[in-house]
């Protein structure tokens, strides 16, 4: 994709993020309301729809940016999902605030085991995630069903998941740094993950080397 200009990247690249934020979203909820490996299996369905689309997600895009960097293309989708996931978190807080409880559990957990833990949790999720979506651009979309609730069930961490796990929390336990940290480290693990093979790729010795 070659660079866009600003106005591009609003007009094309940030309403399919803030969709894919949504999608997300709703997997979350689903994996809220029913928990255990029936949600895992089902929040399935909010990756599958956003690869079907075509929607810009975080964590299937930061493996396949190109080497020279599409950095702005990238915090904008990042952006758009955060949004995405707001929008679905007050919508969600108002209309199924039995949803409230679990999520700040979740965000409990999280600020429990640290940034240093999330950030390592987040790599997991990271590569499983640019694996599963890899497969699904050559067609084969059993690794995308699969991944999701591999990660879930792992205890793996999804930055733009967590969006919405967060934002539905309360607001009193939303509100402190901690929170900010630990998320910040989720994005960046996050990132490191979605590029672990391409790295260990460029690091590996050539076959004319071995």
């Amino acid at each position: 994709m070659p660079h866009m200009k600003k106005e591009e990247l609003l007009r094309k690249i940030l309403p399919l993020a803030v969709l894919a934020g949504i999608c997300i979203s709703i997997g979350c909820v689903v994996n809220l309301r029913v928990g255990g490996v029936a949600g895992a299996v089902l929040f399935a369905f909010g990756l599958t729809t956003v690869v079907y689309y075509g929607m810009k997600l975080y964590t299937g895009t930061a493996g396949f940016i190109r080497r020279q960097g599409d950095w702005t293309m990238l915090a904008v989708v990042l952006a758009g999902n955060i949004v995405g996931c707001l929008l679905m978190a007050l919508m969600i807080a108002y209309a199924q605030p039995d949803c409230v409880e679990p999520a700040s559990k979740i965000l409990a957990g999280r600020l429990a085991k640290g940034p240093l833990a999330c950030l390592l949790l987040a790599i997991g999720c990271g590569f499983i995630m640019t694996t599963a979506v890899e497969f699904a651009r050559k067609g084969k979309m059993l690794p995308l069903l699969l991944g999701v609730p591999v990660f879930i069930l792992c205890g793996f961490a999804h930055s733009i998941a967590d969006a919405f796990y967060f934002l539905v929390s309360p607001q009193e336990q939303l509100l402190q740094w901690p929170v900010l940290v630990v998320y910040v480290s989720e994005v960046l693990g996050n990132f490191v993950g979605c590029n672990l093979y391409r790295w260990a790729l460029f690091f590996a010795p050539k076959e004319n080397e071995a």
